[in-house]
């Protein structure tokens, strides 16, 4: 391989894949900047100017409103609890039936697998889904925005192959030591799954915050609305975050700068997130990729 790069045509390849790779992160980066930007910029250069990366005047207005009111800081607790609750629960469920599904001893082993493939290629629907939510009574309650989600057949099958590639020498050592299969579970496998658990903590994690139509289908009352969805009543009516306790007749508040301030508010979150999990996510993509 590393021959390979020493030659005229390596050298050219990694060139043009820079190149391509540094233009592909520049048009990407670009609007993230534009939002950042105009959310530190006033009112008055937002509408004037159509695009700009820095602003004329820094302005702190539209993050002061959006944390002044009650409406934004509730949406954003709810979408933080559900986000901390849900992904525990989806990676005890999908960890602790993936591990059984690994052991070929397992009675029964392809009939639950049979059926998590047939959940993986079919799914009940959109309306099937909310009549389910609507008759367990879980509709407008924090239960709806996580637990028709808990598994994911998909990744279950991931993890099911990650478990089967260790060895089981250490299982029946341990066995023979005493331990049960809880003891083997959380005392050997769970501490070998340390990229895999935090892989998936990340896919689960950004995939609960990011979760639009869950509290779209389910979600009736205003104060248990996710971030998402205020976002959504942001850009589609200006007065969704207007609160009683800032009902200034003089007060005009800033439409424009609020909408690119929830932006960075709602996104910040998982960016603080992902460099703690990053070391263990290159290794954790690779989990379950070479063995059925």
């Amino acid at each position: 391989m590393h021959k390979l790069h020493n030659t005229r045509g390596g050298r050219i390849f990694d060139v043009v894949n820079i190149i391509f790779l540094s233009a592909l992160a520049i048009i990407m980066i670009i609007p993230f900047i534009y939002v950042i930007a105009a959310s530190f910029a006033t009112e008055a250069e937002i509408t004037t100017r159509s695009f700009f990366l820095w602003p004329h005047t820094f302005s702190l207005e539209s993050y002061k409103y959006i944390f002044e009111t009650s409406a934004f800081l509730r949406s954003l607790l709810v979408t933080i609890g559900v986000t901390i609750v849900g992904t525990l629960i989806q990676l005890f469920f999908t960890f602790s039936f993936a591990y059984p599904l690994s052991r070929r001893y397992l009675r029964g082993r392809n009939v639950y697998l049979n059926m998590v493939i047939f959940a993986m290629l079919f799914s009940g629907g959109m309306i099937p889904t909310f009549l389910v939510v609507k008759n367990l009574g879980l509709l407008d309650t924090y239960w709806a925005l996580m637990l028709p989600a808990a598994i994911s057949p998909f990744n279950l099958m991931i993890i099911k192959n990650f478990f089967q590639e260790i060895p089981l020498e250490l299982e029946e050592s341990a066995r023979m030591d005493g331990a049960s299969e809880i003891t083997i579970f959380t005392k050997i496998m769970l501490p070998l799954s340390k990229p895999t658990i935090a892989t998936f903590t990340l896919f689960y994690a950004v995939g609960i915050w990011n979760d639009f139509m869950s509290g779209l289908l389910y979600i009736n009352d205003s104060a248990k609305w996710p971030i998402q969805l205020l976002l959504r009543q942001i850009t589609m009516q200006s007065s969704a975050l207007n609160d009683a306790a800032l009902t200034d007749p003089n007060y005009i508040p800033p439409e424009q700068g609020m909408k690119f301030a929830v932006i960075i508010v709602a996104t910040l979150p998982i960016l603080i997130f992902y460099p703690f999990l990053q070391k263990h996510f290159a290794k954790g993509m690779m989990v379950g990729s070479v063995k059925g």
